[in-house]
């Protein structure tokens, strides 16, 4: 009996070995399909070639593209600026506002440039490596996120704006970017999806799918979505496009 009982016992142990071990790394959730929900449609000047959109508080800034047009605008969403900033010689791209300061990027000329928010006037001009597209700043941490057109975010120094760190998202052709909380929403060039992703792992949480927002005659006459600007005090945001001649105000719903 004993030796029968000792035989079960080492059997048992044995098959409780061989069990696969508990899952402690599960695969991450598939990323939330979403759409947009318009709100409202504000006018837009159709000669922006749009790089980056953001709000600090009630004043919509815009970054323009394309050598001998590109500019730095401020003022309420949907009227015309109240001050600007030309940008000679350069091609610029993304930007963001923190407090005082505007960062402006450029896409292939290496400088970023920083301006007063008031005034948008220079304050001075620091280069980097690599191609500029899109820029936003992650509340609470001040920390700078830039993208270059791959699948690579890069964090930056708010002040020194030298590189920190980056992470890698596995979708390329990042753009336009907007920071709010845990999160960066990211245009994907030449399409009409905005993709959600976590900022500190780069797993993409949402896809975003933006399309007919512009009626096709519309969009004969412009070029890709690109601008993303959350409204702040709501979980609303402010899109657009580069030549585009409409903002939209919408929610990301699911789809």
């Amino acid at each position: 009996m004993r030796t029968l009982m000792t035989t079960s016992l080492l059997l048992a142990a044995l098959l409780g070995g061989c069990a696969a071990p508990p899952v402690s790394d599960a695969a991450p959730p598939s990323p939330a399909k979403l759409k947009v929900r318009v709100l409202s449609t504000l006018p837009h000047d159709p000669d922006a070639f749009t790089q980056g959109l953001e709000f600090a508080g009630e004043t919509l800034y815009e970054g323009t593209g394309l050598v001998g047009k590109s500019s730095l605008r401020a003022g309420p969403a949907g009227a015309t600026p109240t001050v600007r900033a030309e940008l000679p010689g350069l091609f610029g791209e993304g930007i963001t506002v923190l407090g005082p300061t505007v960062w402006q990027i450029t896409w292939q000329d290496g400088v970023a440039i920083e301006r007063d928010a008031k005034t948008l006037a220079e304050r001075g001009r620091v280069g980097y490596t690599g191609e500029g597209w899109g820029l936003c700043h992650r509340e609470g941490t001040g920390q700078l996120v830039m993208s270059d057109g791959s699948s690579k975010l890069t964090f930056r120094d708010p002040v020194s704006f030298a590189p920190t760190g980056s992470v890698e998202v596995g979708r390329d052709r990042l753009n336009e970017l907007e920071c709010v909380g845990d999160s960066v929403y990211a245009n994907v060039w030449q399409t009409d999806k905005i993709l959600r992703i976590d900022a500190a792992s780069g797993r993409v949480t949402g896809e975003i799918d933006a399309s007919g927002l512009l009626t096709p005659e519309e969009r004969r006459s412009t070029d890709v979505l690109n601008g993303i600007a959350a409204v702040p005090g709501t979980d609303e945001f402010l899109v657009t496009g580069k030549l585009w001649p409409k903002m939209f105000r919408v929610k990301f719903v699911a789809a």
